[in-house]
Protein backbone atom coordinates (compact mmCIF):
# COMPACT_ATOMS: atom_id res chain seq x y z
CA UNK A 1 0.00 0.00 0.00
CA UNK A 2 1.47 3.40 -1.14
CA UNK A 3 0.07 6.52 1.36
CA UNK A 4 0.27 9.79 0.35
CA UNK A 5 -0.57 12.12 4.00
CA UNK A 6 -2.43 15.80 2.45
CA UNK A 7 -2.45 18.65 4.81
CA UNK A 8 -5.38 20.83 4.32
CA UNK A 9 -2.83 23.33 2.37
CA UNK A 10 -2.61 20.08 0.19
CA UNK A 11 -6.16 19.61 -0.35
CA UNK A 12 -6.67 23.16 -1.38
CA UNK A 13 -3.89 22.62 -4.33
CA UNK A 14 -5.16 19.68 -5.86
CA UNK A 15 -4.38 20.36 -9.61
CA UNK A 16 -4.89 18.30 -12.55
CA UNK A 17 -2.53 18.10 -15.85
CA UNK A 18 -1.67 16.05 -18.59
CA UNK A 19 1.57 15.53 -20.79
CA UNK A 20 3.29 14.22 -23.90
CA UNK A 21 6.43 13.99 -22.27
CA UNK A 22 4.15 11.31 -19.31
CA UNK A 23 2.49 9.35 -22.48
CA UNK A 24 5.89 8.66 -24.13
CA UNK A 25 7.64 7.30 -20.79
CA UNK A 26 4.63 4.83 -20.16
CA UNK A 27 3.86 4.09 -23.87
CA UNK A 28 7.38 2.16 -23.21
CA UNK A 29 6.52 0.03 -20.61
CA UNK A 30 3.02 -0.51 -22.60
CA UNK A 31 5.01 -1.75 -25.43
CA UNK A 32 7.01 -4.59 -23.64
CA UNK A 33 4.04 -5.40 -21.03
CA UNK A 34 0.65 -5.15 -23.38
CA UNK A 35 -0.43 -7.86 -25.62
CA UNK A 36 -1.93 -7.04 -29.49
CA UNK A 37 -5.20 -8.49 -27.90
CA UNK A 38 -5.41 -5.91 -25.33
CA UNK A 39 -6.61 -2.28 -25.32
CA UNK A 40 -3.69 -0.76 -26.33
CA UNK A 41 -3.39 -3.53 -29.73
CA UNK A 42 -4.11 -1.25 -32.65
CA UNK A 43 -1.47 0.89 -32.03
CA UNK A 44 0.70 -1.53 -30.92
CA UNK A 45 0.37 -3.64 -33.87
CA UNK A 46 1.33 -0.15 -35.89
CA UNK A 47 4.32 0.59 -33.75
CA UNK A 48 6.06 -2.78 -33.07
CA UNK A 49 7.19 -3.18 -36.60
CA UNK A 50 8.70 0.10 -36.59
CA UNK A 51 10.15 0.89 -32.83
CA UNK A 52 13.52 -1.17 -33.10
CA UNK A 53 16.53 1.35 -33.30
CA UNK A 54 19.54 2.82 -30.54
CA UNK A 55 16.74 5.14 -28.92
CA UNK A 56 14.18 2.55 -27.99
CA UNK A 57 16.99 0.67 -26.76
CA UNK A 58 18.07 3.34 -24.17
CA UNK A 59 14.35 3.83 -23.54
CA UNK A 60 14.02 0.40 -22.64
CA UNK A 61 16.95 0.27 -19.99
CA UNK A 62 15.57 3.59 -18.35
CA UNK A 63 12.04 2.53 -18.11
CA UNK A 64 11.54 -1.54 -17.37
CA UNK A 65 8.68 -3.93 -17.38
CA UNK A 66 7.94 -3.25 -13.88
CA UNK A 67 8.94 -1.29 -10.90
CA UNK A 68 10.63 1.76 -10.32
CA UNK A 69 10.93 4.74 -13.13
CA UNK A 70 13.11 7.55 -12.75
CA UNK A 71 10.82 9.89 -11.76
CA UNK A 72 12.88 13.13 -13.52
CA UNK A 73 12.28 11.47 -16.68
CA UNK A 74 8.47 12.41 -16.21
CA UNK A 75 8.40 15.95 -14.75
CA UNK A 76 5.31 17.71 -13.30
CA UNK A 77 3.33 19.51 -15.87
CA UNK A 78 3.29 22.91 -14.87
CA UNK A 79 0.04 23.90 -16.08
CA UNK A 80 -3.20 22.09 -17.24
CA UNK A 81 -1.42 21.23 -20.95
CA UNK A 82 1.68 21.35 -21.83
CA UNK A 83 4.06 20.67 -25.16
CA UNK A 84 6.14 17.78 -25.50
CA UNK A 85 9.20 20.15 -26.01
CA UNK A 86 8.56 21.99 -22.38
CA UNK A 87 8.55 18.40 -21.44
CA UNK A 88 11.80 17.82 -22.93
CA UNK A 89 13.23 21.00 -21.91
CA UNK A 90 11.97 20.16 -18.19
CA UNK A 91 14.14 16.99 -18.39
CA UNK A 92 17.05 18.55 -19.76
CA UNK A 93 17.84 20.89 -16.95
CA UNK A 94 17.46 18.32 -14.19
CA UNK A 95 20.19 18.77 -11.79
CA UNK A 96 22.78 16.50 -12.44
CA UNK A 97 22.95 14.78 -9.01
CA UNK A 98 19.37 14.04 -8.84
CA UNK A 99 20.04 11.88 -11.91
CA UNK A 100 22.76 10.07 -10.84
CA UNK A 101 21.03 9.60 -7.18
CA UNK A 102 17.78 8.29 -9.13
CA UNK A 103 19.30 6.22 -11.85
CA UNK A 104 21.35 4.64 -9.55
CA UNK A 105 18.39 3.44 -7.64
CA UNK A 106 17.18 2.05 -10.89
CA UNK A 107 20.58 0.17 -11.88
CA UNK A 108 20.11 -1.64 -7.96
CA UNK A 109 16.94 -3.21 -8.83
CA UNK A 110 16.97 -4.25 -12.54
CA UNK A 111 20.78 -3.63 -13.66
CA UNK A 112 21.89 -2.30 -17.12
CA UNK A 113 25.24 -1.82 -19.01
CA UNK A 114 23.75 1.56 -20.48
CA UNK A 115 23.23 2.69 -16.85
CA UNK A 116 26.54 2.97 -16.27
CA UNK A 117 27.26 4.68 -19.04
CA UNK A 118 24.59 7.55 -17.77
CA UNK A 119 25.78 7.64 -14.47
CA UNK A 120 29.44 8.32 -15.24
CA UNK A 121 28.64 11.30 -17.40
CA UNK A 122 25.26 12.47 -16.35
CA UNK A 123 25.25 15.45 -18.44
CA UNK A 124 25.78 13.32 -21.58
CA UNK A 125 23.54 11.23 -20.00
CA UNK A 126 20.60 13.85 -20.71
CA UNK A 127 21.34 14.31 -24.22
CA UNK A 128 21.22 11.14 -24.98
CA UNK A 129 17.88 10.52 -23.24
CA UNK A 130 16.13 13.80 -24.28
CA UNK A 131 17.25 12.62 -27.92
CA UNK A 132 15.76 9.44 -27.64
CA UNK A 133 12.71 11.04 -26.24
CA UNK A 134 12.57 12.86 -28.79
CA UNK A 135 13.48 10.30 -31.84
CA UNK A 136 10.50 7.78 -29.87
CA UNK A 137 7.81 10.34 -29.92
CA UNK A 138 8.17 11.44 -33.61
CA UNK A 139 7.71 7.53 -35.06
CA UNK A 140 5.30 6.16 -32.44
CA UNK A 141 2.92 8.75 -31.11
CA UNK A 142 3.00 12.47 -32.57
CA UNK A 143 0.92 11.03 -35.06
CA UNK A 144 -2.03 10.11 -32.77
CA UNK A 145 -1.63 13.15 -30.16
CA UNK A 146 -4.48 14.79 -31.65
CA UNK A 147 -6.79 11.94 -30.87
CA UNK A 148 -4.77 11.64 -27.40
CA UNK A 149 -5.17 15.23 -26.34
CA UNK A 150 -8.76 15.17 -26.97
CA UNK A 151 -9.68 12.07 -24.90
CA UNK A 152 -7.41 13.99 -22.44
CA UNK A 153 -8.91 16.78 -22.35
CA UNK A 154 -12.27 15.29 -22.92
CA UNK A 155 -11.17 13.47 -19.21
CA UNK A 156 -10.27 16.82 -17.33
CA UNK A 157 -13.25 18.73 -17.89
CA UNK A 158 -14.89 15.96 -16.11
CA UNK A 159 -13.12 15.32 -13.08
CA UNK A 160 -13.32 19.20 -13.20
CA UNK A 161 -16.82 19.01 -12.41
CA UNK A 162 -16.87 16.41 -10.68
CA UNK A 163 -14.93 18.60 -7.92
CA UNK A 164 -16.78 21.79 -8.49
CA UNK A 165 -20.46 19.84 -7.95
CA UNK A 166 -19.32 17.19 -5.11
CA UNK A 167 -15.85 18.26 -3.75
CA UNK A 168 -12.56 16.01 -3.15
CA UNK A 169 -14.74 13.09 -1.52
CA UNK A 170 -16.60 12.58 -5.10
CA UNK A 171 -13.61 13.22 -7.29
CA UNK A 172 -11.38 10.16 -5.96
CA UNK A 173 -14.22 8.49 -5.43
CA UNK A 174 -14.11 6.86 -9.07
CA UNK A 175 -10.31 8.04 -10.36
CA UNK A 176 -9.42 4.70 -9.86
CA UNK A 177 -10.50 1.22 -8.38
CA UNK A 178 -6.89 1.13 -6.65
CA UNK A 179 -7.36 4.50 -5.32
CA UNK A 180 -9.29 5.62 -2.27
CA UNK A 181 -9.25 9.11 0.22
CA UNK A 182 -9.70 8.82 3.57
CA UNK A 183 -9.63 12.28 5.22
CA UNK A 184 -6.05 13.17 5.20
CA UNK A 185 -4.27 10.65 3.07
CA UNK A 186 -4.71 8.95 -0.44
CA UNK A 187 -3.77 5.64 0.11
CA UNK A 188 -3.17 3.67 -3.67
CA UNK A 189 -3.61 -0.57 -3.30
CA UNK A 190 -0.29 -1.24 -5.20
CA UNK A 191 2.86 -3.82 -3.64
CA UNK A 192 5.29 -0.78 -4.05
CA UNK A 193 7.70 0.83 -1.31
CA UNK A 194 8.42 5.19 -2.48
CA UNK A 195 11.59 5.78 -0.50
CA UNK A 196 10.88 9.54 1.12
CA UNK A 197 8.04 10.96 2.07
CA UNK A 198 6.86 13.93 -0.02
CA UNK A 199 7.13 17.12 1.68
CA UNK A 200 3.83 18.92 3.54
CA UNK A 201 2.15 21.52 1.19
CA UNK A 202 3.56 20.99 -2.34
CA UNK A 203 -0.06 19.72 -3.05
CA UNK A 204 -1.30 16.79 -5.48
CA UNK A 205 -1.00 16.60 -9.08
CA UNK A 206 -3.54 14.04 -10.95
CA UNK A 207 -2.55 13.35 -14.18
CA UNK A 208 -4.64 11.26 -16.82
CA UNK A 209 -2.64 9.02 -18.50
CA UNK A 210 -3.52 6.58 -21.58
CA UNK A 211 -0.80 4.09 -21.09
CA UNK A 212 -0.92 3.72 -17.71
CA UNK A 213 -3.23 1.58 -18.20
CA UNK A 214 -4.24 -0.67 -16.28
CA UNK A 215 -3.47 0.74 -13.08
CA UNK A 216 -2.07 3.86 -12.28
CA UNK A 217 1.71 5.23 -11.24
CA UNK A 218 2.43 7.45 -8.66
CA UNK A 219 5.53 9.69 -7.75
CA UNK A 220 5.68 10.38 -4.24
CA UNK A 221 9.57 11.07 -3.62
CA UNK A 222 10.96 14.07 -2.05
CA UNK A 223 11.73 16.79 -4.29
CA UNK A 224 9.00 15.66 -6.92
CA UNK A 225 5.47 16.84 -6.65
CA UNK A 226 3.24 13.76 -5.63
CA UNK A 227 1.61 12.39 -8.24
CA UNK A 228 -0.83 10.03 -9.42
CA UNK A 229 -1.50 9.19 -13.43
CA UNK A 230 -4.98 7.24 -13.89
CA UNK A 231 -6.36 6.37 -17.04
CA UNK A 232 -8.98 8.58 -18.64
CA UNK A 233 -12.75 8.24 -19.29
CA UNK A 234 -13.84 6.63 -22.71
CA UNK A 235 -10.33 4.79 -22.87
CA UNK A 236 -11.50 1.85 -24.61
CA UNK A 237 -13.02 4.05 -27.71
CA UNK A 238 -9.61 5.52 -28.20
CA UNK A 239 -7.93 2.79 -30.78
CA UNK A 240 -11.30 2.09 -32.38
CA UNK A 241 -11.83 1.44 -35.84
CA UNK A 242 -14.97 2.88 -36.82
CA UNK A 243 -17.32 1.83 -39.64
CA UNK A 244 -16.38 2.88 -42.82
CA UNK A 245 -18.93 4.46 -44.44
CA UNK A 246 -17.42 5.90 -47.35
CA UNK A 247 -19.76 4.65 -50.72
CA UNK A 248 -22.85 3.35 -48.21
CA UNK A 249 -26.21 4.35 -49.20
CA UNK A 250 -25.70 6.45 -46.12
CA UNK A 251 -23.30 8.66 -47.45
CA UNK A 252 -25.07 8.80 -50.35
CA UNK A 253 -28.07 10.05 -48.35
CA UNK A 254 -26.67 12.70 -46.28
CA UNK A 255 -23.12 12.70 -47.61
CA UNK A 256 -20.00 11.39 -46.98
CA UNK A 257 -18.62 13.51 -43.83
CA UNK A 258 -22.09 13.50 -42.17
CA UNK A 259 -22.10 9.88 -42.81
CA UNK A 260 -18.46 9.49 -41.14
CA UNK A 261 -19.84 11.86 -38.14
CA UNK A 262 -22.50 8.95 -37.58
CA UNK A 263 -20.33 6.43 -37.43
CA UNK A 264 -18.03 7.62 -35.66
CA UNK A 265 -20.55 7.76 -32.24
CA UNK A 266 -21.20 4.43 -31.17
CA UNK A 267 -20.33 6.13 -27.80
CA UNK A 268 -21.36 9.51 -26.59
CA UNK A 269 -18.49 11.87 -27.78
CA UNK A 270 -17.89 15.92 -27.31
CA UNK A 271 -17.06 17.94 -30.47
CA UNK A 272 -13.44 18.51 -29.60
CA UNK A 273 -12.74 15.01 -29.46
CA UNK A 274 -14.87 14.07 -32.74
CA UNK A 275 -13.16 17.11 -34.29
CA UNK A 276 -9.49 15.46 -33.77
CA UNK A 277 -10.95 11.71 -34.94
CA UNK A 278 -12.21 13.49 -38.08
CA UNK A 279 -9.42 15.92 -39.05
CA UNK A 280 -12.08 18.49 -39.15
CA UNK A 281 -12.62 22.16 -38.10
CA UNK A 282 -15.03 22.42 -34.88
CA UNK A 283 -17.14 25.23 -36.49
CA UNK A 284 -16.96 22.81 -39.52
CA UNK A 285 -18.31 19.84 -37.54
CA UNK A 286 -20.88 22.04 -35.27
CA UNK A 287 -22.51 22.95 -38.73
CA UNK A 288 -23.17 18.85 -39.75
CA UNK A 289 -23.97 18.40 -36.56
CA UNK A 290 -26.45 20.39 -36.16
CA UNK A 291 -27.94 19.41 -39.31
CA UNK A 292 -27.79 15.56 -37.93
CA UNK A 293 -29.44 16.98 -34.88
CA UNK A 294 -32.19 18.59 -36.73
CA UNK A 295 -32.94 15.76 -38.65
CA UNK A 296 -33.04 13.30 -35.63
CA UNK A 297 -30.08 11.21 -36.29
CA UNK A 298 -27.80 12.37 -33.84
CA UNK A 299 -28.79 14.31 -30.36
CA UNK A 300 -26.38 16.04 -27.34
CA UNK A 301 -26.58 15.71 -23.86
CA UNK A 302 -24.52 18.07 -21.55
CA UNK A 303 -22.11 16.69 -18.72
CA UNK A 304 -20.86 19.81 -16.40
CA UNK A 305 -19.46 22.09 -19.21
CA UNK A 306 -19.34 20.08 -21.94
CA UNK A 307 -21.89 18.90 -24.51
CA UNK A 308 -21.59 14.95 -25.49
CA UNK A 309 -23.14 13.92 -29.26
CA UNK A 310 -24.43 10.46 -29.22
CA UNK A 311 -26.66 8.53 -32.32
CA UNK A 312 -30.16 8.56 -31.70
CA UNK A 313 -32.37 5.10 -32.64
CA UNK A 314 -32.86 6.41 -35.95
CA UNK A 315 -29.15 7.11 -36.63
CA UNK A 316 -28.44 3.71 -35.40
CA UNK A 317 -31.59 2.43 -37.95
CA UNK A 318 -29.54 4.50 -40.75
CA UNK A 319 -26.10 3.02 -39.98
CA UNK A 320 -27.23 -0.27 -39.49
CA UNK A 321 -29.55 -0.33 -43.05
CA UNK A 322 -25.90 1.29 -44.63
Amino acid sequence: MITIALTADDLARIRFAFSPIWETVTSVRALRTNGLNSLHGPWLSRVRPIVAGPDYSLLRALIPAIGYIPDFITPAPPRRSTSFESGLAAIAATPHELVVAELRKLRDETPDPLLDELIADPARALEQITDALHSYWKRTLEPDWGRMRALLQDDLTFRLEELASGGVNRLFRNLHPSVSFTGDRIEVDKPFFCEGAPQPGQGLLLVPCVFTWPVPLQVTATPHVPTITYPPRGLGRLWESRQDTTGSPLADLVGKTRAAIVGHLDLPMSTTHLAHQLGLAAPTLSIHLGILRAAGVVDSRREGRTVLYFRTPLGNDLLLAA
